[in-house]
C-alpha cells in the first residue's frame, strides 16, 4: 500500500478538532496557521476527500473527516505509548491531558502558561474523557491531567472549579409539566452526564436522553439544532448559538483537579498546578 498517513499531520488534524479551529490548533502546537492547514491538506490528498471545511475561525469536519479523526486518535495514542515504553521519547516532554470541557475554555491560555513554565520542555496535549485520562495517568502514558473529578486519588491537587449551566437553542421550548426533559449528553463514561441525570431525577422529572455524542462538538451541534438541553461548564464568551436556561435544576460548581503520574518531580507538579490556576483565574 503506497498511501501513508503522516503522524505529524494527524496530530494537527486532532488539534483542529480539539481546539475548535485552525487558529487555536496552531497556538496549541506552536506552529503557524499555514502549517496546520498544509498538514490537513496533505491528509486530504492521501485519502482523496475533503476532511475539514472552514466557517470563519471555526472548523467543521465532514463525515470523512470525523472517520479519520477517530482513527487519528487511536494511531497517535499507540504511537506515543510505544515511544514512551521504548524510552525513545524526548526526555523533556510533558504530556498534559485535559477534558474537552476545560480545554474549550482554557487551552490557548494554558498552552501559553505551560510553555512559559517549561521553556526547555516540549509540551504536548491530549484531550479525552475524565475516566480515560485518569487511567492514562495511572498507566504513565501521560504526565499530568486536568480532570473534572470529585474524588481525590491521593495523586491529585485542587486546581479550581467550573460553574455548571444548562444550555439550549434560543427557540427551544421546555416540555409541559409532567413530561420528560429532552437532554443531550455525552456517552459514557461521563461525570457531567451523571450529574445532569441525577439533577433532573431529583426534581421528580424523568430525563429523556434524546441524543448521545462522543465529543463536545457533537453535543453542541445537537443542542443548537433544538433536540434538547445539555449541562456544560459555564463558558466565556458565551457559547455561540446557545442560551443559558435558568429555569432548570441548579447545580453547584464542578471541581477541577490536577492529577499527576507517579515519579513526576514535585517542582514539575508545582509549576504545572500554578499554570493551571493562573489560566483559570483569567477565565473566572
Amino acid at each position: 500500500m503506497s498511501a501513508v498517513l503522516d503522524v505529524v499531520a494527524l496530530r494537527s488534524l486532532v488539534a483542529v478538532a480539539d481546539c475548535g479551529g485552525f487558529h487555536r490548533a496552531a497556538a496549541a502546537l506552536s506552529l503557524t496557521q499555514s502549517a496546520v492547514s498544509q498538514h490537513v491538506r496533505k491528509l486530504e490528498r492521501v485519502v482523496d476527500r475533503k476532511l475539514v471545511s472552514r466557517e470563519g475561525r471555526q472548523a467543521r469536519f465532514t463525515s470523512s473527516g470525523e472517520l479519520l479523526l477517530a482513527e487519528a486518535r487511536r494511531i497517535l495514542d499507540v504511537h506515543d505509548s510505544a515511544l514512551r515504553r521504548l524510552g525513545a521519547e524526548e526526555p523533556h516532554t510533558l504530556v498534559f491531558g485535559s477534558t474537552e470541557h476545560a480545554a474549550d475554555r482554557l487551552l490557548p491560555e494554558l498552552a501559553t502558561r505551560l510553555r512559559a513554565a517549561f521553556p526547555e520542555w516540549e509540551v504536548r496535549f491530549r484531550l479525552d474523557r475524565t475516566a480515560r485520562l485518569a487511567d492514562a495517568v495511572d498507566r504513565g502514558s501521560i504526565d499530568i491531567a486536568l480532570l473534572i473529578d470529585y474524588a481525590n486519588s491521593g495523586h491529585d491537587r485542587e486546581a479550581g472549579q467550573f460553574r455548571l449551566e444548562w444550555y439550549a437553542a434560543p427557540d427551544w421550548e421546555p416540555p409541559a409539566a409532567g413530561e420528560p426533559l429532552p437532554m443531550v449528553v455525552f456517552d459514557e463514561p461521563c461525570i457531567t452526564r451523571r450529574l445532569a441525570v441525577r439533577a433532573v431525577t431529583d426534581t421528580g422529572q424523568q430525563p429523556d436522553l434524546v441524543c448521545e455524542a462522543a465529543d463536545l462538538a457533537g453535543v453542541l451541534a445537537a443542542v443548537r439544532s433544538g433536540l434538547g438541553v445539555a449541562l456544560l461548564p459555564s463558558a466565556k464568551p458565551r457559547l455561540e448559538g446557545l442560551v443559558v436556561r435558568d429555569d432548570l435544576p441548579r447545580l453547584g460548581p464542578a471541581p477541577l483537579r490536577v492529577r499527576v503520574r507517579q515519579g513526576l518531580g514535585e517542582d514539575v507538579v508545582d509549576l504545572a498546578a500554578k499554570a493551571v490556576g493562573e489560566a483559570l483565574a483569567v477565565h473566572s
